[in-house]
C-alpha cells in the first residue's frame, strides 16, 4: 500500500533524511563514543541512552526513506472555488451553533489538535470537492454522522512550515 503524499511532504522528508544523517547522527555517534568511554558498559545509563537515541535516529531515517520511495504523489485538482488538499476551510455546526476551521492536509501531516485533518478523515472525504454554502454530511462510522455547512474556504495556506508526524 502507498502513501499519498504530497510534493512538500517528499521535500520536507528528504530534507530531514539529510538533517538526521549529516547533522543528528554526527551527534548521536559522539555521545554513543563518549559514554562508552565512561567505563563498565553493564551499569552505564548514558551508554544505553545514547545507544537508544542513536537506534531510534537510524529508525526514523529508514521510515522516512521508505516512504519517500513508496509514495503515491497527489496533486490538488479542486477547481479555485471547492475545497481541496492544503486548503483552510471554516464550516458551520449547526446543532452546536459553532464554527471550527480546519485545515485539509495528508495523512502523514495530520494533526487534529491543530486543526489539521487527514484528506482520509471523515471529515476530510466529506468536505473535499464542495463549495461555499453547500452542506455535506459527515459519517463518522454506521450508526453516527452529522451534517456542517461550509461557511469559507482560504486557499492561500502555505504547506511547507507544517512538520511531517513522528511516528
Amino acid at each position: 500500500m502507498y502513501d499519498e503524499l504530497s510534493e512538500a511532504d517528499i521535500q520536507k522528508m528528504k530534507e530531514e533524511i539529510e538533517h538526521r544523517k549529516v547533522v543528528v547522527r554526527k551527534e548521536a555517534l559522539a555521545a554513543v563514543k563518549e559514554a562508552r568511554e565512561q567505563g563498565d558498559l553493564s551499569e552505564n545509563f548514558e551508554y544505553q541512552a545514547a545507544k537508544r537515541e542513536k537506534n531510534r535516529n537510524e529508525s526514523r531515517i529508514r521510515y522516512l526513506e521508505r516512504m519517500v520511495k513508496t509514495a503515491k504523489v497527489i496533486k490538488d485538482h479542486s477547481k479555485d472555488d471547492e475545497v481541496g488538499l492544503n486548503n483552510t476551510v471554516t464550516v458551520y455546526f449547526e446543532d452546536e451553533d459553532e464554527e471550527e476551521t480546519y485545515r485539509i492536509v495528508t495523512t502523514v501531516r495530520e494533526d487534529v489538535l491543530h486543526g489539521l485533518i487527514s484528506i482520509d478523515s471523515p471529515v476530510g472525504k466529506a468536505l473535499l470537492g464542495h463549495r461555499v454554502g453547500d452542506t455535506v454530511h459527515v459519517q463518522v462510522n454506521d450508526k453516527y454522522g452529522y451534517d456542517v455547512e461550509i461557511r469559507k474556504i482560504d486557499k492561500t495556506t502555505d504547506e511547507t512550515d507544517d512538520k511531517i508526524r513522528d511516528f
